[in-house]
Formats: structure tokens, C-alpha cells, sequence
């Protein structure tokens, strides 16, 4: 029998074992456990699956395109589930060491045991370790790119929360910005204003900007263009709470509001649109 096959028959037959080894280590060097919603003999059974690839390599060495796919696929899915799960990259990734340390504990004490030659050993590594790195890296890839999706959705879902129109009577409503405004903000803000307001077609719309520590210019052209842009549906806009330290800012870039109206607080604009807090409680 050829000695790559007679090696792949035995990582096969000791594929529980392996991986029964890989994850005794693992959880033994895991800092923390992570409550998941699979029993430990679904997961040994994953375990014995992946390494049952590398059996199947060294038993049809001529048709690694079928194993390499096999590979490729079992990595996606295991670098979704880890990062779904939360695992950190690094800790994931340690599996890797405890597959290759095992796969050839098993496999250099058949080489002892049978004799088998130096030649049969590289080809060996030809096989074996590019399949493990391709694995790493499709794993590693799918974790990113998920990962950085998942980033990318709550902080859409966040900058979506930071742009709370709210209605306070028929017509009128009020926006209050409270933090920073970077330019992926801003663009948001204004998509999101102009819908709001046209949705509660509403006629003026009262821009609260007292939890604005810092308005620089390019706050204020961004803030210069959402007026504009309301303007052209019909919308007043008023700017009330602008704070004492931003309005000297203001002043000492030369930004000019004068073209805007201006309100101190929220009762003083509300006056004088002819209502009162009092009239909407």
C-alpha cells in the first residue's frame, strides 16, 4: 500500500482521538469560556470532521482540488460561527496550533513505527501544511469581513439614533445634536432631516445645538447647508442653545449666523412662534 495512503487511513481511523486531544488543550488554554449552544460531542464531531480532510488528502492525493474546496468551506463557516460568537481572532486562531501539533504527533509515530522514508515525510508537508494555512487564512478572512459588517451596522444603527427629530406640535419639531459632527455624520444628518421633515411636513424645525461642545467651519457649512435644504421645502429653521464657549469660538472664525434665526433656549423660540410650553403640555 502507498505509504501517503496508509498514513491518511490513520488519521482517519484516530480523528476522535485528534480531536478529542485538540479540544482538551483548547479548553484548558481558554481564557474565557463562552456559553454556546453546542454540546461538547457536536463539537468534537467538528473537530473530527476538519481533520478527517487531511485523512482523505493523503488517501486521493490527486484530487486536492476536491479537499481544498472542503477545506475552504468548513473555514468560512467556523470563522462566521467565532465571530457571531465573539471570540477574539487570536484566541480562535489557537486552534490551529493544537491541529498541527496533533495531526503530527499521530503521524511521526507512524513514521517511526513503520519506517517510513525521508522522501514520504516532505511530501507529507506538502500536503498537509498548505492546507492548514489556507484554512487559517479563509478563517481569519471571513472573521474580518464579518466582524467589520457587524461594526459597520451598529454604527449606522447609532449615527441613525443621533438624528432624533422629534415633533412638539403640528408643523414645528426640534432636533437636538448632541456630540461630535464628522463629515459621515453630517451627510447623514442632512439626509435624515430633510426626510423627517417632510414626512411630518412640518414648517419649522428647531436645530438645538446645546449639546455641541465644538462648531468649526466645517460644522457650520454643514449646518448652513441643512438650512438651505429646508429652506427649499418651506421649513424655518431656528438655532437655539448654542453655548457661550461655541459662540466665541464662532465669532473668532468669523462664522456668520446673521442670515439665521437665533434663539437662546427653546422657550424663547417657541414665544416667538407664539407658543409656550405650557400650550403644549
Amino acid at each position: 500500500m502507498d505509504n501517503l495512503h496508509f498514513l491518511g487511513e490513520k488519521i482517519l481511523e484516530k480523528k476522535y482521538e485528534i480531536a478529542q486531544m485538540v479540544h482538551t488543550h483548547r479548553l484548558a488554554n481558554l481564557k474565557e469560556v463562552k456559553d454556546v449552544n453546542v454540546t461538547k460531542e457536536e463539537i468534537i464531531e467538528l473537530r473530527a470532521n476538519f481533520i478527517s480532510y487531511f485523512g482523505q488528502a493523503l488517501m486521493a492525493k490527486n484530487d486536492q482540488k476536491t479537499i481544498f474546496d472542503q477545506i475552504v468551506k468548513w473555514a468560512k463557516e467556523s470563522g462566521e460561527f467565532a465571530s457571531n460568537l465573539g471570540i477574539s481572532l487570536s484566541e480562535a486562531l489557537e486552534d490551529t496550533t493544537y491541529y498541527r501539533k496533533f495531526i503530527w504527533e499521530v503521524l511521526k509515530e507512524e513514521i517511526r513505527n513503520h519506517n517510513i522514508s525521508t522522501d514520504t515525510i516532505f511530501e507529507l508537508i506538502t500536503i498537509i501544511d498548505p492546507l492548514l494555512d489556507k484554512a487559517v487564512y479563509v478563517f481569519s478572512l471571513t472573521y474580518v469581513n464579518i466582524h467589520q459588517e457587524t461594526l459597520k451596522k451598529a454604527k449606522s444603527a447609532f449615527l441613525e439614533l443621533s438624528v432624533p427629530v422629534v415633533p412638539i406640535t403640528k408643523g414645528i419639531a426640534i432636533l437636538p445634536l448632541i456630540g461630535e459632527v464628522d463629515t459621515e455624520r453630517a451627510t447623514l444628518l442632512l439626509e435624515e432631516t430633510l426626510k423627517k421633515a417632510n414626512e411630518l411636513k412640518l414648517s419649522h424645525l428647531l436645530f438645538d445645538l446645546s449639546g455641541v461642545m465644538i462648531v468649526d467651519t466645517m460644522v457650520a457649512h454643514q449646518i448652513f447647508k441643512i438650512v438651505d435644504a429646508l429652506g427649499l421645502l418651506g421649513v424655518k429653521t431656528i438655532l437655539i442653545g448654542i453655548r457661550p464657549e461655541v459662540a466665541q469660538t464662532m465669532i473668532q472664525l468669523g462664522i456668520d449666523f446673521s442670515k439665521i434665526m437665533i434663539k437662546a433656549n427653546l422657550e424663547q423660540a417657541l414665544l416667538g412662534l407664539n407658543l409656550t410650553i405650557d400650550t403644549l403640555e
